[in-house]
């Protein structure tokens, strides 16, 4: 059985993680990382080595970057979009490629080729062009076409024999957290164990300033920690103190003299109603008699 009959039908139907059709989303997610690129890499000319439905190739296209696909599934190039599909052609990425491109990408596919064929395939990206887009997944064994998953550093390894290195000012994570820019560079090795340890160098140091930044805030939450405990004690206290009032109010109110004082109390409100002339003139005759008594007693 040829690799081209594993990735049928079926395969863009389940293998994608969602149906890979011609729809919105697949769609903008190519668009997006075609405008990266172009705003990256400025090419002139693109391949795209395993180019399935074509979307990339498309969006490329789309904005004005003569782009060509290959492909070894067939059922993949015969449902190219129609406008797109005189750009692609079935064939093997290890196979020599008609011309050499400013820049190709290769995104996700390796991993679907065995070994040996996987660093062939390397050899011949390299022969046609000096820059190449790459993602292979380092961790995906579950799926039944990957042959061939590797770690980054093997990749790096095998692109560096045919003198392509990291491009370490060129982020591409905007497509995987694993993709890379492989640059050809004509440098001498000191002046590339410069380059690397220059990056080495930063990636180093906001790695630690992270952690430190990671341990004060720990530091920070455990402080603040110690104070919620502290609050949550003293309104434990508060409420204790609450309950106890209650008790001490609720007996109270239960005594038969603070009965007797209450219905005093609403007497006195229902004889003598409060800011009513009675109150007035009791008030008089209260402050009469006290100037009276303080008389008497000189």
């Amino acid at each position: 059985m040829s690799s081209s009959s594993f990735f049928d039908k079926y395969y863009y139907d389940h293998g994608c993680g969602r149906p890979y059709e011609r729809d919105e989303g697949w769609l903008n997610f190519f668009d997006e990382i075609a405008k990266r690129i172009i705003q990256e890499s400025e090419p002139k000319t693109v391949l795209d080595a395993g180019c399935a439905l074509g979307f990339l190739v498309e969006s490329f296209r789309k904005h004005g970057v003569e782009a060509f696909g290959v492909d070894i599934s067939k059922f993949a190039i015969e449902n190219v979009y129609a406008d797109i599909k005189p750009y692609c052609w079935v064939g093997s990425v290890s196979e020599p490629f008609p011309q050499k491109y400013d820049l190709i990408t290769c995104i996700e596919v390796l991993e679907h080729l065995a070994q040996p064929e996987s660093e062939k395939a390397i050899a011949n990206l390299c022969a046609h062009t000096n820059e190449i887009i790459f993602s292979s997944t380092p961790f995906d064994y579950k799926e039944s076409t990957h042959f061939n998953v590797q770690p980054p550093e093997y990749w790096a390894e095998q692109f560096a024999r045919y003198g392509f290195y990291r491009d370490l000012e060129s982020d591409m994570s905007f497509i995987t957290s694993w993709a890379v820019k492989f640059v050809k560079i004509n440098r001498s090795n000191p002046r590339l164990v410069r380059e690397y340890e220059r990056k080495f160098w930063y990636l180093w140091k906001e790695n630690t300033d992270l952690r430190s930044l990671s341990v004060k805030m720990r530091q920070d939450l455990s402080e603040q920690a110690d104070q919620v405990r502290i609050l949550m004690q003293q309104n434990e206290v508060i409420e204790q103190s609450m309950q106890a009032l209650t008790a001490q109010v609720t007996e109270i109110k239960g005594n038969r003299d603070w009965k007797l004082v209450t219905v005093i109390c609403k007497i006195r409100m229902w004889l003598i109603p409060r800011g009513s002339y009675r109150e007035f003139l009791i008030k008089k005759v209260w402050y009469g008699m006290k100037k009276l008594g303080k008389g008497n007693t000189l």
